[in-house]
């Protein structure tokens, strides 16, 4: 199915809206297909502020409704334990409040961005996706991560080219409990490292250990600042570490 049909079968529609560059994509499309279509993104302690604040400017800039909804994920025992399977538990609450948010605004039918480069055997999350009858029409259509940034370039979205961002939470190990504190510095870590030019990078927790994990081509950017990058980081944690084989 190409996805102008997925939309002429669907004509009415509530997207699970991130400001990633595939449940962006996919909002475009809604719109262009001429689909009745509001935006639903959740507010929540994993989700760093320039994620809200690229998902506002984007609905903004295409003219389609957005709803944002708080939701304390850290009240969630389940979550708060950093199981292994943490993602679907998060992702049921996450998905469980739009559904709620959408039903009561008249849409019966939610999508999210998933795309059919996501490897659904490893992420949990999608179990969640399933049992709440989330429908993926990136996925459904067939449209990998590549062709979205393309079209997506195409379309002049200003998120074709924006790295992948999982949330907040994956930077801290499982099993390790997650805190409104740990979260809170590993957003002011990442944001000091994007500030010096970083891009694509993660700020691992190990308890009171920092492991930066960057491109192999950024390590040269890295050797130059070493010392003041560990100087800053140890504001919020003991140690300071790169992990020298690279992120992939």
């Amino acid at each position: 199915m190409e996805l102008n049909e997925f939309f002429r079968q669907n004509r009415k529609v509530a997207v699970a809206f991130s400001g990633g560059a595939d449940s962006a994509y996919l909002l475009y499309a809604a719109k262009q297909n001429g689909a009745n279509v509001t935006a639903y993104t959740v507010k929540t302690a994993f989700q760093p502020a320039f994620e809200l604040a690229d998902a506002k400017r984007l609905a903004a800039e295409l003219d389609v409704p957005l709803r944002v909804l708080e939701l304390d994920i850290l009240s969630d025992p389940a979550v708060v334990a950093n199981p292994a399977d943490r993602c679907y538990h998060c992702k049921r609450r996450v998905f469980t409040a739009i559904t709620k948010a959408a039903w009561h605004d008249g849409y019966e039918l939610l999508l999210d961005g998933t795309n059919a480069s996501d490897d659904a055997g490893d992420r949990p999350g999608m179990r969640a996706l399933k049992e709440l009858s989330v429908r993926s029409p990136l996925r459904e259509c067939g449209l990998t991560k590549p062709e979205i940034r393309a079209l997506s370039k195409a379309a002049g979205l200003f998120t074709w080219d924006k790295p992948a961002y999982a949330c907040l939470a994956t930077r801290i190990a499982a099993g390790e409990p997650i805190t409104a504190e740990k979260l809170a510095r590993t957003e002011q870590a990442e944001n000091y490292l994007f500030s010096r030019g970083f891009s694509d990078f993660r700020v691992r927790s190990r308890n009171e250990t920092a492991v930066i994990q960057l491109r192999e081509e950024q390590f040269p950017l890295f050797a130059q600042h070493r010392k003041e990058i560990a100087a800053e980081l140890r504001q919020w944690y003991g140690e300071v570490l790169l992990d020298t084989e690279g992120r992939v």
